[in-house]
């Protein structure tokens, strides 16, 4: 089997482009995958041109040796464009295996430990601006079954954050804690903007509201800052997302500055690197709560690690999506009770329709914490996809 061709398709996503991979053979076995970069898809379009010279003519089944490859000889190691391009193809390299042999990826990896993974809810407060708002949406998805929700409740605060704007804060995640009950999780994100008192400061205020974690409270790229305010903080933390490859999570162990620990599928390096951080993480203890805000194809991606890590811990979902997500792919999740279960097809199990991701192409998006706005504004047309 050789690969004969690689493709991207860039698909307008309201708040971000996803970014889809196909990697094509000449047995007729095609795999998917996902790079979806945030706000730099036209570098990672670049990047993929790169890899597509070296992958055509190759065999696809031979994962480990193409990724060591494709790492090796890119002087500029690590970093989100490289290794986002690079995990897109790894996805699809396993796709086409796990066709080839008939099988799931996750059998491949060893085996399902879990049948259905928990879920928290990302996007959930579409359309809300006051905390009342936020509260009543909360309590809409609480009502549909979902058991954990996050967002960000900071506006445009970087580095430092007013009373004002912390008293604003807390009264929103105070609303929305008094909407579900103390039975429902909360996870608080930060999205790596501010400075280690005023994190420590938000975490000492957010303790009587109980939250899973607080997540990304300081900027990835220094983890001393990230363990400075470990120490002080009454709550656990969550990091990771923004992470590259067993050697940055190397430094991460080194230091433990967080609890729960969140690569992405679609940036730390593919599927088989998230289960080699995954199995360091099972050593010492540490929960595997991977970053997954993006499209379906990364989502059925990190469904297949869901079920074969036994420290697994709970999956990130975009509550809430653009009306033609579901004309994109054949995704069809199965939710039930707060859980999702794991697809049993071969693969990843998921094939996106190349046709209907042309009628959506690339639009210009800016990361909405930028703006000043509360929450995204969405399209007039959304829709809960499960």
């Amino acid at each position: 089997m050789k690969v004969t061709n690689v493709k991207t398709f860039t698909v307008d996503a309201f708040r971000t482009n996803w970014v889809f991979v196909k990697v094509y053979t000449d047995e007729g076995i095609d795999g998917v995958g996902e790079g979806t970069l945030e706000y730099k898809e036209k570098a990672l379009i670049g990047a993929m041109e790169h890899i597509a010279e070296y992958l055509i003519g190759k065999n696809p089944l031979e994962i480990e040796k193409h990724w060591h490859m494709l790492y090796r000889d890119a002087y500029w190691r690590g970093g989100a464009v490289l290794m986002s391009a690079l995990s897109a193809v790894e996805t699809a390299l396993w796709d086409i295996l796990g066709k080839y042999l008939n099988t799931p990826v996750y059998q491949l990896l060893g085996g399902k430990v879990n049948e259905r993974v928990r879920i928290y809810a990302n996007g959930w407060f579409s359309g809300a601006k006051t905390p009342q708002e936020f509260a009543k949406k909360a309590k809409e998805a609480v009502e549909r079954g979902i058991t954990a929700l996050k967002w960000d409740p900071f506006g445009k605060s970087y580095m430092n954050l007013s009373n004002q704007d912390l008293t604003n804060a807390l009264h929103c995640v105070s609303e929305v804690r008094r909407a579900v009950g103390n039975d429902v999780d909360l996870m608080i994100e930060g999205h790596g903007r501010f400075n280690i008192p005023t994190a420590i400061k938000i975490a000492q205020e957010l303790l009587p509201f109980n939250p899973m974690f607080f997540e990304e409270p300081v900027p990835p790229d220094n983890l001393d800052a990230l363990k400075a305010v470990k120490e002080k903080s009454p709550i656990p933390l969550a990091a990771g997302e923004r992470l590259y490859t067993r050697w940055d999570y190397n430094t991460f162990f080194a230091q433990m500055p967080a609890d729960y620990i969140q690569p992405d599928v679609s940036h730390a390096g593919g599927i088989m690197e998230l289960k080699k951080i995954a199995a360091i993480a099972e050593s010492k203890y540490i929960p595997f709560a991977p970053h997954n805000p993006s499209g379906p194809v990364a989502n059925a991606a990190t469904l297949q690690l869901a079920a074969c890590c036994p420290n697994f811990c709970i999956l990130e979902i975009m509550y809430s999506d653009v009306d033609y997500r579901k004309n994109l792919t054949n995704e069809n999740l199965v939710f039930e009770n707060g859980y999702i279960h794991i697809p049993q097809k071969p693969g990843i199990g998921i094939e996106i329709n190349e046709q209907e991701c042309l009628k959506h192409p690339y639009q210009p998006h800016t990361l909405r914490h930028y703006t000043g706005m509360l929450t995204e504004i969405r399209p007039p047309k959304t829709t809960f996809y499960f």
